[in-house]
């Protein structure tokens, strides 16, 4: 069975002002999710972006979060790789690859 991925924008850090833009976003905060068989993991970071006078700029009240985390996957965040990482450690939940038992001649 495969896991429900889900990522999200936490917040975003901004600049009041910069390059004749207001709330200039330089940090975004995300988190990848994943969820598999009543276990649950995830992947929290951040990336930095950059805004360059001139080039195409969205005003910070008109922001999706598809676009933001379209921006966090072009800055540098593999969304491939990131998913892999949840369902190993979601795989690894379900299925222990190393377990502990107790000792054989403690009484518990």
């Amino acid at each position: 069975m495969s896991a429900t991925i889900t990522w999200l924008v936490e917040s975003m850090d901004c600049y009041p002002t910069a390059e004749g833009q207001t709330n200039v976003v330089f940090t975004i905060h995300w988190r990848c999710n994943g969820a598999q068989d009543n276990q649950s993991t995830s992947i929290y970071g951040t990336v930095g972006v950059t805004y360059k006078a001139g080039t195409s700029y969205t005003p910070y009240a008109q922001l999706t979060q598809a676009q933001v985390l379209q921006w966090v996957w072009d800055n540098g965040v593999d969304k491939t790789l990131t998913e892999t990482a949840i369902q190993t450690q979601l795989n690894n939940l379900v299925n222990p690859p190393v377990v502990t038992p107790s000792l054989p001649w403690v009484q518990s």
